[in-house]
């Protein structure tokens, strides 16, 4: 199969969709691939180093659209690239098409057979392919929160694991899983005073178990969500639905009870976050203000740490490529339906559920529609 990489063009992505090992991986199984030169050049990946690994490079991202079957890519596609898109197309990449109805509407229009990294499963149910951005997001929040807080940046001037004779900061967890989890662990060993809050009373049990009193655990309502915010120097929405648009659980009523200075990460943002106030921020200009409280809403917070989040992308993602290469697109979905669950939008049908219902669109059953 003719496999195509290109450069990431969203603002500040310096993430690639294959590291020159998993080139070198494809290229072992006799298929042919072909990289945008300098697609990982700013995390340290050479053109060089794609050639090394058995891979051509394209001048221009045209010729890597028009001379593909199977593009793999980090984010979604922007306008430009989808205007590249054809019925011959296999795109995989994430999608998050709930919020995005313009890039729905592209996607539909190509043709092409187009598969969201979040929605793939595994056999327990969970999202393997969104997992490892998520740990590497929660982990970032804590950080991005707390530069945030310092006074400099406009926060309220406060450190969030305090210091000898001053109480720490407070911290809201909302979310308890891989984002939440991640961005609890950072919370905790920085020294804060962490919530977290779920509507999972397995998950906070779990949680309880793992942290004692180092936490408080709290069953999600409006009630208790409204009661931590307000009292905290900084939230995180950590909450996904797959597929769907995150609820909005902190509204604006709750931030004008909130001090002045004080910050919200939303890392659901890419499904369109869970805070009313939240509207999607860039690596360039990360930050505005509402009702006094900053916010921080970067679509693609892993961007910053391109070559971790990069690596570890590429972990999960690789055998499920070389499935796609080796097996073709269609046979590949039907004979693994977990990769089958990633199938977003197939030869003009929309194929999710929760992306249909969200959006407008018929659903479309995906075995059908291949």
């Amino acid at each position: 199969m003719r496999i195509g990489v290109p450069k990431e063009i969203k603002n500040h992505e310096y993430r690639v969709g294959m590291t020159p090992a998993s080139v070198r991986e494809l290229c072992g199984h006799g298929h042919s691939l072909l990289v945008e030169t300098q697609a990982g050049a700013a995390i340290g990946f050479s053109d060089e180093d794609y050639r090394n690994a058995g891979a051509a490079i394209a001048d221009h991202a045209d010729s890597v659209f028009r001379d593909s079957d199977l593009i793999v890519k980090v984010k979604e596609p922007q306008p430009e690239e989808r205007a590249r898109l054809t019925s011959q197309h296999t795109l995989f990449t994430y999608l998050h098409l709930a919020p995005d109805p313009a890039q729905t509407d592209d996607l539909v229009k190509s043709g092409a057979i187009c598969i969201a990294y979040e929605t793939v499963t595994d056999r327990h149910g969970r999202l393997p392919l969104l997992a490892p951005m998520s740990e590497v997001a929660g982990r970032m929040s804590v950080q991005a929160g707390a530069h945030c807080l310092e006074k400099s940046m406009g926060g309220r001037g406060v450190l969030l694991g305090g210091v000898p004779g001053v109480s720490p900061g407070k911290v809201t967890v909302i979310g308890g899983g891989v984002v939440g989890q991640n961005a609890l662990a950072m919370a905790v060993g920085l020294g804060a005073d962490v919530t977290v809050i779920d509507r999972s009373m397995d998950v906070l049990r779990t949680l309880d178990r793992l942290y004692g009193n180092r936490i408080i655990t709290l069953f999600s309502t409006n009630d208790s969500v409204e009661q931590s915010v307000v009292q905290s120097d900084l939230v995180i929405g950590g909450v996904l639905i797959p597929g769907a648009s995150a609820p909005k659980l902190v509204t604006r009523a709750m931030l004008k009870q909130m001090s002045e200075g004080s910050v919200i990460v939303d890392v659901a943002i890419d499904q369109g976050g869970c805070i009313e106030t939240s509207r999607a921020t860039t690596h360039a200009d990360p930050t505005y203000v509402e009702e006094g409280v900053i916010h921080y809403c970067v679509a693609n917070m892993p961007g910053a740490v391109a070559r971790t989040s990069t690596l570890a992308l590429n972990n999960v993602t690789l055998p499920f490529i070389v499935s796609l290469a080796n097996k073709g697109a269609k046979q590949a979905l039907l004979d693994d339906r977990h990769l089958m669950n990633g199938l977003n939008v197939c030869a003009g049908k929309v194929t999710y559920r929760e992306v249909a219902d969200t959006l407008g669109y018929t659903y479309s059953d995906p075995a059908s529609v291949l």
